[in-house]
């Protein structure tokens, strides 16, 4: 099924709910672009936060995700003027993080990639310190998690359960057809799915 088509229920969503209750990731839909006549300013103040999770979820550690995402607009900045809008924008913006991506953690290594994570996560009960432990430790497993995946897996996880794109939109994003991403998902949601039921058996035979 389509990550965007009525009735799917996210991956992680239900995997988080399974695992520390009810919780939603905050994440903004960017609509696709109308006009290629774009302002440099307007797209780095409304994709900002979009490029920033995604070089996180990609595994850039904390202490180089600023300037991670900042190459990524540097790019951006040279390069919008050749956007056409055959692709949504945020497509565009995530195959050029996915290249930084890999280039930084080429630079800094596989050992360093298990640092501290930090995700906005609303929750609508309100905020009390042990919702925020619990969300906190549901952030660190989603990106335990995802650090796990290979990278072809972890990307169109992301893109499709944490970003909610749909699959066309996927294959444009990564360069590939299109059921080579429905394979790759299909391959990242049963790894995702067997990584959170080993955690549980984990916990339920905790003392």
């Amino acid at each position: 099924m389509d990550p965007a088509a009525p009735g799917h229920v996210p991956v992680v969503d239900a995997a988080a709910t399974a695992l520390f209750g009810p919780m939603t990731l905050q994440n903004a839909a960017t609509p696709r672009v109308r006009s290629v006549a774009m302002d440099f300013t307007s797209v780095y103040d409304e994709h900002f936060a979009f490029v920033w999770r995604s070089m996180r979820r990609l595994g850039v550690p904390d202490r180089a995700l600023d300037d991670a995402a900042q190459d990524v607009f540097i790019v951006v900045h040279r390069r919008l003027a050749e956007f056409e809008g055959r692709s949504s924008l945020k497509s565009w913006l995530f195959a050029i993080a996915r290249r930084v991506a890999h280039d930084h953690r080429r630079r800094i290594g596989r050992k360093e990639r298990t640092e501290e994570l930090h995700e906005t996560v609303a929750d609508p009960r309100g905020v009390t310190p042990a919702h925020d432990a619990e969300r906190a430790e549901a952030v660190r497993t989603l990106h335990e998690i995802l650090n796990a995946l290979d990278d072809d897996k972890r990307e169109v996880f992301v893109l499709a359960e944490l970003e909610q794109m749909t699959v066309p939109e996927i294959a444009e994003a990564i360069g590939v057809n299109l059921n080579t991403v429905y394979s790759r998902l299909r391959a990242a949601r049963m790894a995702f799915e067997a990584a959170i039921q080993r955690r549980r058996a984990q916990q339920d035979g905790s003392p």
